[in-house]
């Protein structure tokens, strides 16, 4: 299909460098760029599972105490 495209300057430049190291038509580097583009937009993104693992914290703190996390961070309370 024929259509005129107007391209920003710097685009078409960037377009003619890689046809030029390339040694492809500025027509097929500018069909390929574009089926690029499009195919990454229109991929489905991928889906991942998580796993939930617990792992028991080993710092030798007692978590349920309060006075005891805060004696290890402020050094000891005093009366």
């Amino acid at each position: 299909m024929r259509t005129t495209l107007t391209l920003d300057d710097d685009l078409a430049e960037r377009l003619q460098r890689e046809a030029r190291s390339s040694g492809q038509r500025f027509k097929s580097v500018v069909n390929e760029m574009l089926r690029l583009a499009l195919d990454i937009r229109t991929e489905p993104p991928v889906r991942r599972s998580l796993v939930w693992r617990e792992t028991p914290l080993r710092t030798g703190l007692d978590f349920e105490s309060t006075s005891e996390l805060l004696d290890r961070l402020d050094g000891p309370a005093a009366p």
